[in-house]
């Protein structure tokens, strides 16, 4: 049986799984909880060609802070060659992705593994 560490925050479990950076945001994602993720996502998104998926299956509530979080860490992970992966399943989540069209930059990925199985990119911007 695997442990999973302890969150870093409230908000936010950091793992690794696959040779990917897990980030793994938990409860509601808003303004309070962007402020702390974000110093967390800036560290793991600052390593050249770092691969990282953000795992949104354990959340509550995703505003517009938790967008910016996103479209943060994938510029900083593709300004660094790297790849970033998204999990999301949730309707109402999926749904702010697809209107504010970052799922077409992000597209999302329905599990972990699905998104863990998914190649990586033979050219990079």
């Amino acid at each position: 049986m695997r442990q999973e560490p302890a969150p870093l925050t409230r908000h936010l479990r950091v793992r690794q799984e696959r040779g990917h950076t897990v980030l793994e945001f938990l409860g509601e994602i808003d303004l309070a909880a962007a402020a702390e993720i974000a110093p967390h996502l800036d560290r793991e998104t600052d390593r050249p060609a770092a691969r990282v998926v953000i795992d949104l299956t354990g959340i509550d509530f995703f505003d517009c802070s938790g967008l910016r979080l996103l479209y943060r860490a994938r510029s900083r992970v593709l300004e660094r060659r790297g790849q970033v992966l998204l999990v999301c399943a949730h309707p109402l989540t999926l749904r702010v992705l697809r209107i504010t069209g970052l799922s077409r930059i992000l597209p999302p990925q329905p599990t972990l593994d699905a998104a863990l199985e998914q190649p990586e990119p033979t050219s990079r911007p």
